[in-house]
């Protein structure tokens, strides 16, 4: 389901149904990094709403954690693990943070396996037909993790 006031009502009546919240993480910044992180987004984007997709029904798509790069590390860390103890007391049994930002692969022990990095494979220049095999092989591989991950807990 996605974040909007139509879908939004449908998960407040359904909501006993729908246990898994996916959370993009994204990095801004106006720096020599800027483009990469727009490439970032950009593909973080679409497989999360593809991901959408597949668990309609099962699975939250909520607005992006934005923060900018150059932040502290441990401070951005800490205000993520505030939304995900919010997304578990409202009885969401699987939080996952899906990003392409490698700076979170640090963290990943303090988010108990709730984070989901993927390489970002840029997007601009490639045709369409390749690029949508590309991004569909990325869902499949994020289905696969999901599905597994909602099997062990």
């Amino acid at each position: 389901m996605l974040w909007n006031a139509k879908e939004i009502s449908l998960y407040l009546k359904e909501k006993a149904y729908i246990d898994t919240i996916i959370v993009p993480l994204l990095p801004i910044s106006f720096s020599d990094r800027t483009k990469q992180e727009a490439e970032q987004a950009e593909f973080i984007t679409l497989l999360t709403n593809l991901l959408e997709r597949q668990f309609k029904g099962r699975m939250l798509l909520v607005p992006p954690f934005t923060y900018l790069s150059e932040e502290d590390a441990q401070h951005r860390l800490e205000k993520l693990q505030k939304w995900i103890q919010e997304f578990e007391s409202r009885q969401f049994d699987h939080v996952f943070c899906l990003t392409s930002d490698s700076g979170w692969k640090e963290f990943e022990s303090d988010l108990d396996g709730k984070l989901i990095w993927m390489p970002s494979i840029p997007l601009e220049h490639m045709e369409e037909k390749y690029k949508r095999k590309i991004v569909d092989d990325q869902v499949n591989q994020l289905v696969k993790l999901i599905v597994q991950k909602w099997q062990t807990n």
